[in-house]
């Protein structure tokens, strides 16, 4: 009896319990000290994307929305937040405020346009509104067209930090990255997430149970919208430049293959998969070899070795170990 008790689910959540707070306090302290060896505005870059991942994921992996559009609220947000430093000599915070309440209302136009189509659909929708957008910011006096706009000035933080300074841009950056990251978290370990999960796996018995999944789904997809576009802002502001790269559709094909190397209804999956997209690109820029092929051809691999994604399948075998200890 007490081996059976000792095996039981509430001492692996014991155990569980410091092993996650130590893995977490040894991720804070390498994020901490990584601008001291590593060259600060790629860091920003991995953020970026983590962020912009994540974000996708909560529409994908728990909402079950899966949108070709993404890069609509991640390249909006971009350009309006650059425009708002640039143009309107915003500080820092507004501008990236405003660049995240336009993905947010865009994404509420977006989700209220498409909702009710269930699976290619709502995928093709997404597309279309996205590609919308891509032409009118080829088109807008504003966005500079395909020169994007240059020279973003970063500002100071709170009027008090310079963000001339690489380092302290990607320690606001990683602050920002962080805040996202947390809303989703408590999101998804809400009631609202339990429902969104509810609607993936059977969305007729949730309606039998008198809830509006149309409803939750929007919210969803809005909340997913709003941090996109807080990603898109934090990049353009940190990169000074806003460009039509940050909108076209290959951008939403990017972070969907992000989602799913790492693995997608996960936490850390789109963590994992967005590191390992943005330091292929990083380091194979210099190679000379074709970083497309190359990336396309692991993540086929990927796919077929880790069907749940790399973080997914980790999970599912330290689960299954869990199990049989």
């Amino acid at each position: 009896m007490n081996g059976t008790t000792m095996s039981s689910p509430a001492a692996a959540r014991g155990f569980a319990r410091p092993t996650c707070f130590l893995f977490l306090v040894a991720v804070a302290a390498i994020l901490l000290i990584a601008p001291l060896v590593t060259y600060p505005l790629f860091l920003i870059k991995i953020l970026c994307f983590v962020l912009f991942a994540a974000a996708f994921n909560l529409a994908l992996g728990y909402a079950g929305l899966l949108s070709f559009g993404h890069a609509a609220f991640f390249g909006g947000g971009a350009y309006i937040a650059a425009h708002a430093a640039r143009v309107w000599h915003l500080p820092f915070e507004l501008a990236v405020l405003s660049g995240t309440a336009f993905a947010a209302v865009l994404g509420l136009v977006f989700g209220a346009l498409s909702i009710r189509r269930h699976g290619i659909y709502f995928a093709m929708i997404t597309l279309a509104l996205a590609q919308l957008v891509y032409f009118m910011a080829v088109q807008m006096p504003f966005t500079g067209g395909e020169d994007g706009i240059q020279a973003v000035p970063r500002g100071n933080l709170l009027g008090m930090i310079d963000l001339r300074n690489i380092t302290a841009m990607y320690y606001t950056v990683l602050g920002g990255t962080v805040i996202g990251l947390v809303i989703i978290w408590r999101a998804v370990n809400s009631p609202f997430g339990h429902t969104l999960s509810a609607i993936r796996e059977n969305e007729t018995r949730v309606t039998s149970l008198g809830l509006k999944p149309d409803r939750y789904k929007l919210i969803a997809f809005t909340l997913s919208a709003a941090l996109s576009g807080l990603a898109g802002s934090m990049k353009a502001i940190a990169f000074q430049l806003a460009s039509l790269v940050d909108v076209t559709w290959h951008m939403s094909g990017e972070v969907i293959l992000m989602t799913l190397l790492g693995g997608m209804g996960t936490l850390i999956g789109p963590i994992v998969g967005s590191t390992l997209v943005v330091g292929l690109e990083h380091f194979l820029s210099t190679s000379g070899l074709p970083i497309t092929f190359i990336i396309g051809l692991f993540f086929v691999i990927c796919v077929m070795m880790f069907r749940r994604g790399v973080f997914g399948e980790l999970k599912l075998f330290l689960e299954r170990r869990s199990q049989r200890t």
